[in-house]
């Protein structure tokens, strides 16, 4: 008997589950680029909740906390992704336009998560097909 074929095949590779996401996680900060995409995923994500959460309370209701907060965390995680960003350029052996690339995407709202896109796909090409 043949099994039934899954409709949606890369949904597993998407959205990992359960203790498969957590050995994704886990495996995520072993490596350079597993590093910097775990960071520029947190950086990124910091960055929009001071954008759109935490500037918003300040201006609109009076809460100036929030940003002070935020904006803490952002600045280290923003700290702590250039560390890693010239970690993995240094590693990977990359040119100098990734880098600048890897640091436009830290700047630029939504950025950190285009960058990834590119890093999870260089992440996976063998050595001699990155160059």
């Amino acid at each position: 008997m043949v099994p039934a074929r899954n409709p949606f095949p890369l949904q597993g590779c998407l959205r990992p589950r359960g203790k498969q996401a957590t050995e994704t996680l886990l495996f995520m900060w072993k490596t350079p680029i597993g590093r910097l995409r775990a960071v520029g995923l947190l950086e990124g994500t910091s960055f929009l909740v001071l954008l759109f959460i935490a500037m918003p309370l300040k201006y609109f209701a009076g809460m100036p906390l929030a940003v002070k907060l935020v904006g803490w965390a952002h600045g280290v995680l923003f700290v702590l992704y250039l560390l890693a960003l010239g970690h993995t350029a240094s590693s990977r052996q990359w040119p100098l336009l990734r880098v600048g690339a890897g640091f436009i995407a830290s700047v630029v709202p939504f950025g950190p998560f285009v960058f990834d896109v590119w890093l999870r796909r260089d992440e996976l090409l063998p050595t001699q097909e990155r160059q």
